[in-house]
């Protein structure tokens, strides 16, 4: 078989000898522009038009990872560089889950030990302990019950917290409320103590951390945005934050990338900024993962992470 390969992240020799030592009797090439020559499948990060429009002979295009948004989107800015006949694949796992749950856990403690005020105490030079939190009151909400978002609430209910979830359809987890669906969004979102974003990004959940739902949340609840910087509303969460809607936030992902060095959301007291490290695509299990599907996809059988392109995940 033949493999394409295109990241401008990722070290393409690593890649391609990777693959090679997992699938010995594929062919392996760097893509280039101007290449045509046949290919059964196609792995890609930030791919040009070029390199996939009117491949009608690829068995599957394998996204290198969690997020399949850029690529949709440069499909909605430049159609006709997907075919329908082609799957689109996304990793799953490949070690990013536990990397949420630990930059997930290490957010949660901070703020259910109070970390933030201390350290705003000893800017002041204050000495001056402070009443815990109620476990059982410090309820947490999970936006997004994927693989991810399914981890990271059972790596939650480890430390007993209250959990509970939040997505397009009914999802039936042990030790987690569940709620589904605009209809009930209202329901969920009120008395959490800390909102954590994991949902996938498209039009639907896009903007979806605004005043409304801070303001529906248990006043001064924290904000964990570990998805996509287009689904929160950056001036409400400073708004929010001047209302003491939510005491703080924590967030890893923004709307341009990377952060301005003039953003306001460096410099305040309340925010806690990273760049864009949750979770990060390791090679050698992406690569498993990916080699591993292809052979079940050269046996007739489904891929696993296939993406509904209409959903957009």
């Amino acid at each position: 078989m033949n493999i394409i390969f295109f990241s401008p992240s990722f070290n393409t020799g690593q890649w391609i000898q990777g693959i090679k030592a997992r699938l010995p009797d594929a062919k392996v090439r760097a893509w280039v522009s101007g290449d045509n020559a046949p290919a059964d499948y196609a792995l890609v990060w930030h791919p040009p038009y070029e390199m996939l429009a009117g491949r009608k002979d690829l068995k599957g295009i394998f996204v290198l990872g969690a997020g399949v948004d850029v690529i949709l989107r440069q499909e909605l800015e430049n159609p006709g560089m997907l075919s329908a006949d082609v799957p689109l694949i996304r990793l799953e796992d490949t070690g990013m889950a536990r990397q949420m749950q630990e930059y997930t856990v290490n957010a949660v403690l901070y703020y259910f030990r109070r970390m933030d005020e201390y350290r705003r105490n000893q800017e002041r030079r204050i000495w001056h302990p402070l009443e815990q939190h109620n476990r059982k009151e410090f309820v947490i909400g999970v936006l997004g019950v994927g693989v991810l978002g399914r981890s990271v609430l059972e790596k939650l209910k480890e430390f007993d917290f209250a959990v509970r979830c939040w997505s397009r359809t009914a999802k039936q987890l042990d030790g987690v409320e569940s709620f589904a669906g605009e209809g009930q969004f209202g329901e969920f979102l009120s008395g959490c103590q800390v909102l954590i974003n994991l949902l996938p990004d498209t039009p639907e959940t896009r903007a979806i951390l605004n005043i409304s739902t801070f303001s529906q949340l248990k006043k001064g609840a924290y904000i964990i945005n570990i998805a996509r910087g287009a689904h929160l509303v950056e001036q409400d969460l400073l708004t929010a934050i001047d209302k003491n809607y939510v005491a703080g936030a924590t967030l890893d992902v923004f709307a341009i990338e990377p952060l301005s060095t003039m953003h306001p959301f460096w410099t305040h007291p309340r925010i806690t900024v990273t760049p864009h490290i949750a979770a990060n695509t390791i090679p050698e299990q992406a690569m498993d993962s990916v080699c591993e599907n292809i052979q079940r996809m050269e046996q007739g059988e489904s891929a696993k992470g296939l993406v509904n392109i209409s959903l957009g995940y």
